[in-house]
């Protein structure tokens, strides 16, 4: 955990602080007390910029799908052909699961310490699942998928198989294993050329990739 007191406004230094201890030791276990010594602001300025510590934690889940979405974009930018984007977003996760804070999905983690019932730590986990699961569809229906939705849920699962592996048994290859399963899945799911060219071609991802972003969102 960095030492450094997290700068911008009040807001930003909130949503900073929360980002680094909610992920690194649960939405639950930290208190309001901890987020607002740790940003270096009064306690006055997290109700007037969340109102409850339910609101910062939605706000902290909602930048991370924010950054998530974004840096999955702009791999998917880097392919031309869509079955090769479907194994890029494997990429992505490698590189997030190779990184010494990863924690795993913050979504998961938060769902599994937030009560069952509609409220908005839910929905926005909802959501961010929600997205993936569009980004896959789209992508398989891309790809000429007969099925897109069914290969979309079974895209769903070896990404969700490859998070939970990766941090409860320490292991950042399953995201390679994953990534190896999905082209397999691709082999008998798409039009034979075209299935063929996305799992040969286009290289991993990870190689020439931006440099280590901590705290990045999964």
């Amino acid at each position: 955990m960095s030492l450094a007191k997290p700068e911008g406004s009040a807001r930003e230094r909130l949503l900073a602080a929360a980002n680094e201890l909610f992920y690194t030791e649960g939405v639950h276990s930290v208190g309001i007390d901890r987020v607002i010594e740790r940003a270096g602001v009064a306690k006055a300025s997290l109700y007037s910029s969340f109102g409850s510590k339910e609101e910062l934690v939605r706000a902290y889940l909602a930048a991370r799908a924010e950054r998530r979405q974004q840096r999955i974009n702009e791999r998917l930018a880097r392919e031309a052909d869509p079955r090769a984007k479907i194994l890029a977003v494997y990429d992505v996760l490698g590189e997030l699961a190779a990184q010494p804070e990863y924690r795993g999905c913050a979504f998961v983690n938060a769902s599994a310490e937030t009560p069952h019932g509609e409220n908005k730590v839910t929905a926005v986990c909802e959501s961010s699942r929600g997205w993936l699961r569009a980004l896959f569809t789209s992508l398989a229906h891309d790809a000429g998928a007969p099925d897109a939705p069914a290969l979309a849920g079974q895209l769903v699962l070896l990404y969700d198989g490859a998070m939970i592996s990766a941090s409860m048994d320490h292991d950042p290859t399953a995201t390679d294993r994953a990534r190896a399963t999905a082209a397999t899945l691709l082999d008998v799911s798409l039009p034979k050329r075209q299935a063929r060219r996305a799992s040969t071609g286009g290289g991993r991802g990870r190689k020439g990739s931006p440099g280590r972003k901590s705290r990045s969102s999964v």
